[in-house]
């Protein structure tokens, strides 16, 4: 080791002279004893003064130099009189170190190499001492861990670990005072010194005297930043670093400040990098685990970070499985509690609306939540959910058309959870939520499309969405092209009468909410305006809402609403779909039961309202007549037939109620077909559509099943009234059968009217088949 000397005459003044004529001749291990010599003499002395004195000239004329070997035996010489002090070294260490440290910075390699070597004497024989200045320590040596000189980097590996070594073994570490060094180091994008950081947060935090899991809020961003190195290796320590720090939260949750690093970790669940991605979303896992609603105002920016992943491909597989948990999670935490008082506005800026967040450093980004005071807490302070933040979260997710299915189901099932936890204050955005649920009517997934029914369901069903002095139907005019919806007002009474103009009674199951009729006038709308998916859809969509809602209210209100339909085309297509879902569905059998009989005032209410829009379309009204056994009316009906304009797609229509007539929903109608007696109106409804046929398939089907009828006088007995007794129904009561015919030729009679306007403006004309 290079060391140096001062010359010094052997002679009792030698200290004095050396004190006030010190200069370099020459550097060898005479001179360094020398100096040891005369350092000790001022320590056996107690000279406190002379030392001081010494160590200036040290570090003024040597180590501050602008002679390269001035400086390097200046540092020398400090090393040499730090060993002289001994244990006395911690009282003069400021003017030991900061010369050292300075020289830190020289440009001279070899000259970096002795500073290191000099303080790492100094330190060692300091210990503990050199604690009330880690600081500067620190600050130095991160700067030479990204030395580009390798023995430069080979001397500060030394002397870190001694340094290392002495926290570990003292209580006495400043952590404190060390955090705001350690917050401004950590964004450091060199990698050496990135490990150097790491290597030290695991030091740290294996400490059993440090806590350095409460100054995890200072670093958690700049450790997720790390994560994302190049470097396989300082990858791995961060996550060995993060890894533990989870473990020590898992242990002592309650000591865990999980609000004021929610949004650092909203921010990295949103990170391109895969680990940091993953890595994050797991201890957002744990945090809404284990921390339960404390993390409730940070909803809306956990949705806007998790929703997106739960569409993954199995690329990312591992995060979407964990987004998912923390979706389902996050879920739970939504209690009925949470609707049944406004929020405060105290507690409300406390949980998002007011509080203005520090800046978690660089690399902070979009969707961050507000963040609470620190000591936000279930135990402290009353949580709040901030609902209008998360519904603004799930309407942009179901605006935006790029999202993936999976996203769009679970914001649908967010939508259905808040109406039946919250109601009431879901019901505050339920006007600019209806608009996108229904356009989500068209959306590809079937799956998709059930949980919008559902939600919209929900809705038209909850008592909280009822508005007072509203209800179902009245005698307003409510036409699909009005660009305003009205409700209309629910009738005082009940009328057994049937026979009345205007808007039948209303049905006989609860009535529905303000919103039901608002959501059917809509969804009739969106069929009009949409025609294919009606086509596609249509069926599906409203045997699905027959299951979620009643089906009774559900054809009352279609019913009502499009006897007010000017679009006839439309109100006679649709009258068609909501016949065959009528007559086939299994969905609708309670409902075909409650019409084939007629016993009940609301069932011939149900009836009249049916009837009145069934008569857009001639032979969905005749079947309709078939399903209530009015077989005298039907056949009425058909006798008018021979008045209007006979169409392919009408004798179409009259196939398809042929083929229905031998499905096993009209199997008590061919029953009846053995009492001729008292169902000849039902023999001469079959015939008359067997008359209108040309000889088809149908008419064969048809006119084979007419065969089949028996001779009235074969079927006599002795006791033919109880042979007869079986198939004799009585006539529905309290329905005037002559003014619903009137209003069949009235509604067939625009619809003509309005072919015949087409016609004149040039559109094709159907071709008419005479008989």
């Amino acid at each position: 080791t290079v060391m140096w000397s001062m010359s010094i005459p052997k002679t009792p003044s030698m200290t004095q002279f050396a004190l006030n004529h010190s200069h370099i001749v020459r550097v060898n291990r005479k001179g360094t004893q020398l100096t040891l010599e005369l350092v000790r003499e001022f320590v056996a002395q107690n000279n406190a003064a002379q030392i001081k004195h010494v160590i200036q000239i040290l570090s003024q004329e040597f180590a501050l130099s602008h002679h390269p070997h001035s400086r390097k035996g200046g540092l020398i010489g400090l090393a040499a009189c730090s060993i002289a002090l001994g244990k006395d070294s911690g009282l003069y260490l400021k003017e030991l170190i900061e010369p050292v440290l300075t020289c830190f910075n020289d440009a001279d390699s070899r000259l970096r190499y002795y500073a290191c070597e000099a303080l790492y004497n100094i330190v060692k024989v300091a210990r503990g001492s050199v604690l009330p200045h880690f600081n500067v320590l620190f600050d130095g040596l991160s700067k030479l861990a990204a030395d580009p000189d390798p023995n430069v980097k080979s001397g500060s590996e030394l002397l870190d670990r001694l340094l290392k070594d002495i926290v570990t073994e003292s209580n006495k570490f400043d952590l404190v005072g060390f955090i705001p060094l350690l917050r401004e180091r950590i964004y450091s994008n060199n990698q050496y010194a990135r490990q150097f950081i790491i290597s030290w947060i695991l030091v740290l935090e294996s400490v059993p005297d440090i806590n350095l899991l409460d100054y995890l809020p200072e670093i958690l961003d700049g450790l997720f930043q790390i994560l994302g190195d190049n470097s396989k290796e300082i990858r791995k320590m961060c996550e060995v670093a993060l890894g533990e720090f989870l473990k020590e939260i898992k242990k002592n949750p309650a000591s865990v400040k999980f609000a004021e690093m929610a949004n650092i970790l909203v921010i990295h669940c949103q990170a391109s990098d895969d680990l940091i991605q993953l890595t994050a979303m797991c201890w957002m896992r744990e945090f809404i685990q284990l921390a339960g609603r404390v993390m409730l105002p940070y909803s809306s920016g956990i949705l806007t970070a998790v929703l997106p992943c739960l569409s993954y491909d199995d690329r990312k597989k591992s995060i979407k499985e964990v987004a998912n948990v923390c979706n389902q999670s996050l879920m739970k935490l939504v209690i009925p509690e949470d609707d049944e008082t406004d929020e405060d506005p105290t507690v409300a800026s406390i949980s998002g609306a007011g509080w203005n967040p520090p800046s978690p450093g660089p690399g902070a980004g979009a969707g961050q939540s507000p963040s609470p005071p620190p000591y936000l807490g279930t135990d402290k302070i009353p949580v709040t959910l901030n609902l209008d933040g998360i519904v603004q979260v799930l309407d942009c997710h179901l605006h935006d058309m790029t999202i993936g299915m999976m996203t769009r189901i679970a914001v649908l099932k967010w939508l259905y959870h808040l109406y039946i936890k919250t109601p009431r204050k879901m019901f505050r955005h339920t006007d600019s939520l209806f608009p996108i649920l229904l356009r989500t009517l068209s959306d590809e997934s079937d799956e998709v499309i059930l949980k919008d029914l559902e939600v919209l369901a929900e809705i038209a069903s909850s008592p909280a969405g009822q508005t007072e002095g509203q209800g179902p139907c009245d005698g307003s005019e409510t036409r699909l092209g009005q660009s305003e919806l009205h409700v209309p007002i629910k009738a005082t009474g009940r009328t057994n009468s049937c026979g009345m103009k205007g808007t039948e009674c209303s049905p006989s199951t609860p009535t529905m909410n303000s919103y039901f009729y608002k959501f059917m006038i809509n969804l009739l709308r969106r069929f009009s305006s949409e025609r294919k998916l009606l086509e596609t859809r249509g069926a599906f969509i409203i045997r699905q809402l027959c299951l979620l809602l009643n089906a009774e209210n559900i054809f009352h209100s279609m019913a009502d609403i499009l006897l007010r339909e000017e679009d006839l085309k439309f109100a006679s297509t649709m009258v068609h779909t909501l016949n065959t879902i009528l007559l086939t569905s299994s969905e609708l059998f309670q409902l075909r039961n409650q019409l084939k009989d007629l016993k009940t005032p609301e069932s011939r209410n149900l009836f009249c309202c049916l009837y009145r829009s069934w008569c857009h379309n001639p032979v969905t009204t005749v079947s309709l007549c078939f399903l209530t056994q009015n077989y005298k009316h039907a056949y009425d009906l058909i006798q008018k037939f021979g008045d209007l304009e006979v169409t392919v797609d009408f004798l179409t229509e009259v196939d398809k109620l042929v083929q229905l007539i031998e499905c096993p929903i009209f199997t008590y109608l061919r029953l009846q077909l053995l009492d001729v007696k008292n169902n000849p109106y039902l023999i001469k409804a079959l015939y008359g559509l067997l008359m209108l046929l040309p000889q088809s398939s149908a008419f064969q089907l048809l006119s084979r099943r007419l065969q089949c009828v028996p001779n009235p006088e074969l079927l006599q007995t002795t006791d033919s009234t109880k042979t007869t007794l079986g198939f004799k129904r009585s006539t529905a009561t309290n329905i005037d059968y002559m003014e619903l015919l009137q209003h069949f030729e009235h509604v067939q009679n625009k619809h003509l009217e309005v072919r015949h306007q087409r016609a004149g403006r040039g559109e094709h004309l159907d071709r008419r088949v005479v008989l």
